[in-house]
């Protein structure tokens, strides 16, 4: 399987379930609301991937990227590793699996 995917597929389920952690632990409805829209978004350009449309890479690269931005901007308010931090380092990793590949 293209590791390009895999990382996709991977960032998208933490997507979706960081949303539903945030929505369940704190009851943050903005949480879930992300977490739906962009775990699905990045789902839905794996699937884009693996069916070759040309769109799903780069469409997962800027979600990637926007994610990384914002979970790190974030990271620099709270200063609160979980799950900020986390998302920032598994992101950064997707990204370089994204552009290496």
């Amino acid at each position: 399987m293209n590791p390009t995917l895999v990382a996709t597929l991977t960032y998208g389920c933490l997507s979706l379930l960081g949303g539903l952690y945030g929505y369940l632990k704190a009851q943050s409805k903005v949480s879930l609301i992300s977490g739906l829209v962009s775990g699905g978004l990045l789902l839905g350009s794996a699937l884009a991937q693996a069916l070759n449309y040309p769109w799903g890479k780069p469409l997962a690269l800027g979600l990637t990227v926007v994610l990384v931005i914002t979970f790190a901007l974030r990271l620099k308010k709270t200063g609160k590793w979980m799950p900020a931090g986390v998302m920032v380092t598994l992101g950064c990793g997707a990204i370089l699996i994204m552009v290496g590949t």
